[in-house]
Formats: structure tokens, C-alpha cells, sequence
């Protein structure tokens, strides 16, 4: 799923390219990413975009009011927005076409058509996940936010109270969109892995030290990866949006070296999710072990890297 720095770089490009622009037409291929009835979406066709930005893991695009409505374009709180939600699969494609382009089958969703281009939302996976809804004004946009803290813009009073506020795991915690906007299951264990925490450590047991390290790694993690995906983009419309990147640290590296100690990066999976993690910079060599595999191996479970290493020997002997 795209997260803060994923976001964020698609903003800031969309915004660049499309600021000040009239949407010409919007064409809706599959029936079920609308969510919303009234306004209608057609009613977005006509005005002028007057930006693109960040709510939570959503985009949002604020259309002025119709061409001659100056009552509209004076309010701040008028005009309407498109929200997009691209959940796990969603993905953005831009194409410098001012005419109207055919929406990829199956994976096509709905197209904006600009004259300076149009920007196709498509969805790579049959589950459908991915939505957009047109609402008018600020109060209604603001209901579709989940209410989290924004984690580049809190302090660290802040960050912690909200860490505090309910006891859950620190994986838990963290990418709860109505704790902490924006962060999600990739960038969660980059930051736990950079403050050298346990995912699986609960909120109400950090200590202050504690507190104050996954405050500063989260915000270096996320400004550092958002640095880094827009050198990568550079000019271009960023099209390699994935969870799973080469040089991040533990997310999606199973088994392979940890880039600090060189212990074999663990995981926890859990339905259609995984939690990676070093057990030598993270847990003091402790392996997890998730509910459902805990039950079913009882004690055969290895509970340090040491036993696990033990039983490798034997297995192999």
C-alpha cells in the first residue's frame, strides 16, 4: 500500500503538472471505486484544479467552484474534492495526451482527462479495494479522515501522548491511521528496525529513552525515504510505487542479511501481512512467533536465534 513518502511524491507531481489546470472529462470504468453518490461524480468536469494533497494514505483533489461562480472561489471552505483512496494495489499512471485515452481492462478504474495530459487510476489485483468519493466543502472532507497524528509535524509531546494513548503493540500502534497518519505496514518496520525496537514491544511498557527513539526514527525514516523517491523520480511521474524496495533495511527482506548486523532478517505473518524484523539489533535475539503458529508448534517454536541456529546443525547433520 502507498504510504507517507509514497503519497506525498505523488502530490507534489500531480500538483506540478495539473495546479491551475480545468478537468475536461472524467470517465469511470469500473462502477465499484465510486463510493460516493452526491455530488455527482461528473460534477468535478469543468473546473479548475486549484491542487493535490495528503489525507492520511488518500489524495485529495480540491476543484474550484464552476467558471464564473466568484462566491465559490472566495470561499476556502467551498468548492469540491476527489478523494482517492488506492489501498493496496492502487496505482497512478500519467500520460501526455490531451486526447481521451482507453482505461486498461480489468485493472482500469477511471481516467481524468486534462488538456496537458490525463491520469489514469488503475487497481493490480481482483479484490477491488481501491475507492475515490466527490464531497463538497471542508466539513465533509474533513469526515473522511481518520484523525491520526500527522508524524512530521508533531511534536514530540505530542507523538508520545498519542503512543500512550492506547496500549497496543508498537507495530499496532504505529500504523493505526487514527493514532499516526501516513504509515503503514512497510514503513513501520523500517522505523522499528531504526530505533532498534521490537515490533511486538507494547506502548504502555516504552520507556521514556524509548519513546523518544522511535519518535526520531520515524520522522529521519519518513523525510528519508520521501527524499529518496523524489531523486529517484526526479521530472518523471513516479510509476514504481511498491511496498517492497532493495535498499530498505528489513520490510520484505526475509532471510536475508541485516544491512547493520548481518543476522537473517525474521518475519511474523498474519493473514495477508508480514512483519519483518532483525532479532539481534531488535528483540536481544529473541524469535516471534505469531498466535496461530505459536498454538499449532507449542514448544517446538525456537525462542532464540541461538535454538534456531541449533536445530538448523541437527536438521542438517
Amino acid at each position: 500500500m502507498p504510504e507517507l513518502p509514497d503519497i506525498v511524491v505523488y502530490a507534489e507531481h500531480l500538483e506540478r503538472r495539473l495546479k491551475g489546470e480545468t478537468l475536461r472529462k472524467v470517465r469511470l470504468a469500473s462502477p465499484f471505486v465510486l463510493r460516493s453518490v452526491a455530488p455527482p461524480l461528473t460534477d468535478i468536469e469543468g473546473r479548475a484544479l486549484r491542487g493535490v494533497s495528503r489525507l492520511g494514505k488518500r489524495l485529495v483533489f480540491s476543484f474550484e467552484g464552476e467558471e464564473g461562480d466568484s462566491d465559490q472561489k472566495r470561499d476556502p471552505d467551498g468548492g469540491l474534492f476527489l478523494v482517492m483512496h488506492l489501498m493496496i494495489a492502487g496505482r497512478l499512471r500519467w500520460r501526455a495526451s490531451d486526447a481521451p485515452l482507453p482505461i486498461p481492462k480489468k485493472i482500469g478504474l477511471l481516467s481524468l482527462l486534462f488538456d496537458r495530459g490525463t491520469l489514469l487510476f488503475m487497481e493490480v489485483s481482483p479484490k477491488k479495494r481501491a475507492w475515490v468519493r466527490v464531497v463538497e466543502g471542508r466539513e465533509a472532507l474533513a469526515a473522511l479522515d481518520p484523525g491520526g497524528l500527522e508524524p512530521l509535524e508533531a511534536s514530540k509531546e505530542a507523538f508520545v501522548a498519542g503512543l500512550r494513548s492506547e496500549n497496543h503493540t508498537l507495530k499496532r500502534a504505529l500504523t493505526d491511521p487514527t493514532l499516526f497518519s501516513g504509515i503503514g505496514n512497510a514503513y513501520s518496520d523500517e522505523i522499528l528496525h531504526a530505533a532498534r525496537l521490537s515490533p511486538v514491544a507494547l506502548t504502555s511498557r516504552l520507556t521514556d529513552e524509548e519513546a523518544a527513539r522511535l519518535f526520531d526514527a520515524t520522522r529521519a525514516t519518513l523525510v528519508d525515504w520521501t527524499d529518496r523517491l523524489r531523486r529517484e523520480t526526479g521530472e518523471n511521474f513516479p510509476e514504481k510505487v511498491t511496498a517492497f524496495r532493495e535498499d530498505m533495511a528489513v520490510h520484505g527482506r526475509f532471510g536475508r542479511p541485516c544491512p547493520s548486523c548481518g543476522t537473517s532478517i525474521q518475519r511474523i505473518v498474519y493473514a495477508a501481512n508480514e512483519t519483518n524484523y532483525c532479532p539481534t539489533c531488535q528483540t536481544g535475539g529473541k524469535l516471534l512467533a505469531d498466535r496461530s503458529l505459536s498454538r499449532l508448534l507449542h514448544g517446538d517454536w525456537p525462542r532464540s536465534l541461538e535454538e534456531m541456529e541449533e536445530r538448523i546443525v541437527r536438521s542438517r547433520s
